[in-house]
């Protein structure tokens, strides 16, 4: 490790006694990106805490460019070069780009609290061209599309001189040409001499992108190397303990032929066009396509939640074309979207009161009150069936959960109201292997109750160990209906690629 710019060896760290990382050696040299996975729990937050001065380490050394490291907090590790991209960005989105970068480094005239303007622009016009983004240094950050607040986040960390760049997840909100774009300029900055350590549960990313692979499992580092040495079999058996033949859990029961959701003709001028398709039960009905394809839209419109031009929508056999969401979920329907911090969940309410949220109206006296009891024995057995902590429904907030345990709580909020029709957006984007398979566990389990699920998804792969069908979306249309057995990820591909007319 003595040519490493970053040598952490035997770091150590327990929690009230519980030991949360042992023994943890790893080495990080400049030019070069380290991929660090592993399911939540492993330990890979802890680990970066310790670097960026958040948490002391309880026994181990870490080595700074040859020199002892011991960060007394976060400005102390933004001193020494190390800069963070977390999964959240931290931006002020009514701020403009330039005040977002240099929010408390400001150029100002003398000592007076006067901000030297134009130097304030000329200093963002270098950094936004270092990272390809051609806007003004006045753009308001909340006109931003993700991809260019990920850019300025990154423009910030070389405001501060960041010679250690660490990516929490960076591509969890992009879309496909964003990813492209961001890899390019992470290329360009290695070759420019800064070291990266890049977190996130996408392993095809990693495998691509990084030059070295830390992989920890219960805190402690189970497999390290270089790239060349791992494949994605290996890194899911190392994360899990399972091999990739053991992520997809057989189907218990074939799909019927009785229809649960039947869609004629759903268009929407400029969003989708002439959607048709049915949903049987105990059908996985998959919908690939690319980001901007229409699939997120048609969920919205199939729950109601935006406008359709003209079409036909049935549940069960009840036309629902009419309804608001609220009277599609009595009809049997459940949206599960694909943002769910925004959109999915109460973060600042308790697990139990979230998994409560859709089905409350059913506990409901009369006059209003809740049978207290009777919910609260519904919540905690649905949170069973889907591995929630039982004692911790009452006592913990939403937010403080991982990814996968929140996405769980949001399956478990449905699954209290037992519709018929799942309609799930990217139900296992931004968890870990471990956390996906339990969602197609859960997913198995309703189809073999007699739901249908309509899945939604970026990942190719996915999609194809789970279906029983897939739609291919593309512009706006269905591009393609594929069964199972002539399921082809390049065929897919090429059927989301194809050059089609606007809708």
């Amino acid at each position: 490790m003595s040519d490493a710019i970053l040598a952490c060896e035997g770091i150590e760290k327990r929690f009230f006694g519980v030991r949360v990382l042992r023994d943890v050696s790893f080495a990080l040299h400049a030019r070069r990106v380290l991929g660090l996975v592993g399911e939540n729990g492993a330990g890979k937050s802890t680990l970066m805490n310790i670097l960026g001065g958040v948490l002391p380490a309880d026994a181990g050394r870490m080595r700074l460019n040859g020199d002892p490291y011991q960060p007394k907090g976060p400005a102390d590790a933004t001193e020494h070069g190390i800069a963070f991209i977390h999964q959240e960005l931290n931006l002020f989105t009514n701020l403009s780009i330039a005040e977002n970068i240099f929010l408390t480094d400001f150029p100002r005239v003398g000592r007076a609290p006067l901000i030297r303007r134009r130097r304030l622009r000329a200093a963002t016009r270098a950094l936004l061209d270092a990272v390809d983004l051609d806007l003004s240094p006045d753009t308001l950050v909340e006109a931003l599309s993700p991809g260019e607040r990920q850019m300025v986040e990154i423009a910030k960390a070389l405001s501060v001189r960041a010679r250690i760049l660490i990516l929490d997840e960076p591509t969890t909100s992009l879309t496909a040409r964003e990813t492209e774009r961001l890899f390019a300029i992470l290329a360009r900055l290695r070759a420019q001499g800064l070291a990266m350590i890049y977190i996130s549960h996408i392993l095809g990313d990693v495998l691509r992108l990084c030059d070295d692979v830390l992989v920890l499992r219960d805190g402690a580092v189970v497999g390290r190397g270089p790239r060349d040495a791992f494949s994605l079999e290996r890194l899911i058996t190392l994360m899990v303990g399972r091999t990739i033949d053991q992520l997809y859990p057989p189907r218990a029961a074939a799909p019927l032929p009785e229809p649960l959701l039947e869609v004629e003709g759903v268009t929407e001028p400029g969003i989708v066009r002439d959607v048709s398709f049915t949903l049987h039960r105990g059908e996985v009905l998959g919908v690939a396509g690319l980001m901007g394809s229409g699939r997120t839209e048609l969920a919205r419109i199939l729950f109601g939640l935006d406008p359709m031009a003209c079409g036909r929508i049935a549940v069960r056999g009840a036309d629902v074309s009419r309804l608001g969401p609220r009277q599609r979920i009595r009809r049997g329907m459940a949206f599960l979207t694909e943002r769910r911090l925004e959109e999915g969940l109460l973060l600042d309410a308790s697990i139990a009161d979230n998994v409560a949220l859709v089905a409350l109206p059913h506990f409901a006296r009369p006059a209003g009150w809740v049978r207290r009891a009777r919910l609260q024995a519904a919540v905690a057995g649905v949170a069973d069936s889907v591995r929630l902590d039982a004692h911790a429904l009452e006592r913990r907030a939403a937010k403080t959960l991982s990814g996968g345990n929140q996405q769980k709580v949001v399956l478990a909020k449905w699954l209290l109201e037992q519709p018929a029709v799942f309609l799930l957006d990217e139900p296992t984007r931004g968890i870990d292997i471990g956390a996906k398979h339990e969602v197609y566990r859960l997913i198995n389990d309703l189809t073999a109750r007699g739901a249908g699920v309509l899945f939604i998804s970026s990942e190719i792969e996915e999609l194809i160990g789970l279906c029983d069908r897939i739609l291919v979306m593309n512009g706006g249309q269905i591009a393609g209906d594929v069964p199972r057995a002539a399921f082809d990820k390049e065929a897919l591909l090429r059927a989301a690629l194809k050059e089609r007319v606007p809708a």
